[in-house]
């Protein structure tokens, strides 16, 4: 007898889908961009999140399939749309890594000292460690990755509640230091912190009642992250204030502030443990899709070893390490911000929200609530994708390079390539994404 998904099991599921390592330096971050404006950046995209992830439980509700956000834009635009979602992930994973291994580098280097030689090591030895954990054929399980990420959530609780009487209504002011545009520059930075919601849908088979439980296990979710992530937010703001600037880890230094410098190491031995948690989920999804592409002929053949079922895709996974180790070298060696790497990173999880909700609106009822709610998402992300300025090219960049890699082998048969959406949504269902 096949065990289903409850209600509470499904909301777990997908707050781990979307709670994950941006968490750690996403609100200092967004402090940086637009100062105590940055709330409403964070106030806009938990808004944002509603009609987003109704979209995917309504798509998911009416076409309960695995393969998620490639799947229905097969359905709707073809198999080169679905083609040119599992590349723009593909591209996604090797330029989000160095960012968030060097998340967890600050938060290791705010406990033990050495500044950004200890954060750069560390970022190396979380992404070679990914790397041969996968080579390996290992993989964290989806249980463990959902207790790192209650872990998470226990902690983020903790700081905001021993923090919060420090706090005070000055540090709002002045309240937009680089003006009201700066809003909808960290509105595209944030979104880092809200990948993930695509994964409601391939769940939808794993309930009793879909049509039932989807839609009470997305609202859980909805809230669970909204009132964390606005609580984060806000304590930083009001408690850290312009100061938020300067740290690469908030979170520990909420701590700090509420119990003191102990809670330095702590907070730094977690911040490790999810993010590696977050790169081993991504680095598997990744390499997986990229030798089903491979075996989809949608990538070089030599890339295809070890797409069967069971098998270890190890070229893949080579290629993907080298990209994301050659991705942090060039950070050093040109001195990009941090935030660089993750707008290229989020532009493409943006396309793929685009695509995504595009297709929701071509197969939903006309006129359905459901229908309208795709429409405002549809709307809402275009919006943010152009919010991501220019660093929209890489995303538009591996959109182009999959249609003209098709081209070149158009003499090969119109195969879908829905094998790696499988696998892409696969690392989604057990990836603290965010």
């Amino acid at each position: 007898m096949k065990n289903f998904l409850s209600v509470p099991q499904g909301a777990a599921l997908s707050i781990g889908a979307v709670l994950g390592t941006g968490v750690i330096t996403l609100p200092a971050l967004g402090v940086t961009v637009a100062g105590p404006a940055s709330l409403v950046a964070w106030i806009a995209l938990v808004l944002l999140s509603v009609p987003l992830a109704a979209t995917f439980a309504a798509m998911g509700s009416r076409y309960p399939e695995r393969r998620g956000v490639s799947a229905y834009v097969d359905r709707a635009f073809g198999s080169r749309a679905a083609g040119a979602v599992g590349w723009c992930f593909f591209l996604a994973v090797p330029v989000g890594a160095p960012p968030a291994s060097l998340m967890a580098g600050a938060y290791v280097a705010e406990a033990v000292g050495g500044g950004r030689t200890t954060a750069v090591l560390t970022g190396v030895v979380l992404i070679v460690g990914v790397g041969l954990l996968n080579a390996a054929g290992l993989r964290l399980s989806g249980r463990v990755q959902l207790v790192l990420t209650a872990v998470l959530a226990g902690l983020i609780s903790v700081a905001v509640v021993v923090a919060a009487p420090h706090g005070t209504t000055e540090h709002l002011t002045p309240f937009a230091p680089h003006g009201i545009g700066a809003i909808g520059s960290a509105a595209a930075l944030l979104v880092w912190g809200f990948a993930g919601w695509e994964a409601i849908a391939p769940l939808a088979g794993e309930y009793r009642n879909p049509r039932r439980d989807l839609p009470r296990a997305t609202a859980i979710a909805l809230v669970v992250v909204g009132v964390l992530y606005l609580a984060l937010a806000a304590a930083t703001v009001l408690v850290l204030g312009p100061a938020a600037a300067d740290t690469a880890a908030p979170l520990s230094a909420l701590l700090v502030v509420g119990v003191g410098g102990p809670a330095r190491v702590v907070t730094a031995a977690i911040a490790v443990m999810l993010t590696f948690g977050a790169m081993n989920a991504y680095f598997a999804g990744g390499s997986r899709l990229g030798a089903a592409l491979a075996a989809d002929r949608a990538l070089p053949a030599a890339l295809a070893k070890g797409s069967e079922a069971g098998g270890v895709p190890r070229r893949s996974l080579a290629l993907v390490t080298g990209l994301a180790l050659t991705a942090l070298l060039a950070n050093e060696v040109f001195s990009f911000d941090l935030t660089q790497l993750m707008l290229l990173a989020t532009g493409c999880f943006t396309a793929v929200y685009v695509l995504g909700a595009a297709a929701a609106v071509r197969l939903l009822p006309r006129g359905s609530a459901g229908w309208w709610t795709a429409v405002l998402a549809f709307v809402s992300v275009c919006a943010l994708l152009v919010m991501n300025g220019v660093h929209v090219l890489w995303a538009l960049g591996a959109a182009a390079a999959s249609l003209v890699y098709r081209a070149i082998r158009r003499d090969r048969p119109d195969v879908p390539a829905v094998p790696a959406a499988a696998d892409q949504q696969q690392a989604e269902e057990v990836a603290p994404a965010g």
